[in-house]
């Protein structure tokens, strides 16, 4: 079962909210962010690797992984090695995300995987 958000704007109207479709697509269309959401997509990395992975520095991965889990687009675990060292493990949760115009409305819809689905990532166990 997934997790439905979505979010109308009108364009014309004078309310700025969490929730505006146009921060959505703005963050969306930062192509760091779009590196970032895809290095975590098939599997749950750390900060450090999505940073290798999506070629972007480690600020710029951390940045953009806040503002996707902040979005609802990407969730985090911790992770504890057999040492007692820990670390986040990033994942993305977001399966669709459906744009519809109609009526002076832009519509967002972002389908999410639920906690817990099989279908997310897994978490490397560091043993």
């Amino acid at each position: 079962m997934a997790t439905q958000i979505s979010v109308t704007d009108n364009p014309c109207g004078d309310d700025e909210d969490s929730d505006d479709p146009r921060s959505l697509l703005e963050l969306l269309g930062d192509e760091y962010t779009q590196r970032v959401l895809f290095a975590v997509t098939d599997q749950a990395m750390s900060g450090n690797e999505v940073a290798e992975t999506a070629d972007v520095s480690k600020a710029t991965a951390y940045r953009r992984l806040d503002d996707l889990e902040a979005a609802g687009l990407v969730e985090s675990e911790t992770v504890f090695d057999p040492d007692g060292h820990h670390h986040e493990q990033f994942y993305a949760v977001v399966e669709t995300i459906d744009l519809a115009f109609g009526g002076g409305d832009v519509s967002v819809t972002v389908e999410t995987e639920e906690d817990g689905d099989a279908d997310r990532p897994s978490i490397p166990n560091r043993e």
